[in-house]
């Protein structure tokens, strides 16, 4: 098992790793809209929201060897399921032919109260 981190993603503010690798996987962890340098959430609508998360994602996969292309799941928390056709108007640019399995759930609240939390899973 491998930690993975970078300057490039917000930085964890709890006991984890941005990613760990194992299995010839990479499993990111939860990842909210911080900008990696100042620790502030970025936008405050659903769609800047969304395009900072992958835009850390794909930060932390590049740490780890991979990229966007390679993800084959991702956990996806909306604090408001209202905001769903929006958030995948942005999600599909990041993926798209490739469309990893995906879970989406509306929670109560989430850290930072911010609109939305991604975690994933690609290939090495």
């Amino acid at each position: 098992m491998k930690t993975i981190s970078t300057k490039d993603a917000p930085a964890a503010i709890g006991p984890y790793s941005q990613a760990v690798v194992a299995g010839g996987f990479v499993f990111v962890a939860g990842q909210i809209p911080l900008n990696p340098q100042t620790g502030e959430v970025v936008g405050e609508d659903i769609a800047a929201q969304t395009e900072q998360v992958l835009k850390n994602i794909s930060a932390i996969l590049a740490a780890a060897g991979t990229d966007m292309s390679r993800v084959v799941r991702c956990d996806v928390f909306l604090s408001d399921l209202g905001n769903f056709a929006e958030f995948n108007r942005v999600y599909e640019k990041y993926f798209g032919k490739t469309k990893p399995a995906r879970v989406t759930v509306e929670v109560s609240s989430l850290p930072k109260g911010v609109l939305v939390e991604i975690a994933a899973v690609a290939e090495i």
